[in-house]
């Protein structure tokens, strides 16, 4: 079971790098939907394009550590540090779905904003999902 959902991640994280590499890339599609803003409507940052391409990378390889930690791909790396790689990326999403007590996250406080309408309903959801079976997949 924790091969299929650890696989279901890898899927999820190929979809996600894809979209960052369309946005890197000058992409429009979503764009307003997937950045904090303030109570105005401002973007609290602009990623711009290394920073949105290091966020594409960082999901392939979190896919990759997803393949690998379920038997599909294999790596030169010990088993020792595929189950810390795995710890860490579950670390990573609960802490983002948690959130940062403002903008993001179950905790956020900004709740009206286009961002924090789709935050509560897919994003922090999806990084509680991708956190738990990482987590649970380290476990094991």
């Amino acid at each position: 079971m924790i091969q299929i959902l650890l696989i279901l991640n890898s899927l999820i994280f190929f979809c996600l790098a894809s979209i960052h590499i369309y946005w890197a890339l000058g992409g429009k599609w979503g764009e307003n939907a997937v950045i904090p803003t303030n109570g105005n409507g401002k973007k609290l940052f602009n990623p711009g394009f290394m920073g949105t391409l290091i966020v594409a990378l960082g999901l392939l390889l979190f896919m990759l550590a997803d393949l690998s930690y379920s038997g599909l791909i294999e790596f030169e790396l010990s088993k020792n540090t595929m189950h810390y790689a795995i710890l860490v990326i579950g670390a990573i999403f609960l802490v983002r779905a948690i959130g940062n007590f403002n903008n993001v996250g179950f905790t956020k406080r900004r709740t009206q904003t286009v961002f924090a309408k789709m935050d509560t309903r897919y994003y922090s959801p999806l990084c509680l999902f991708i956190g738990i079976v990482h987590l649970v997949a380290g476990c094991f």
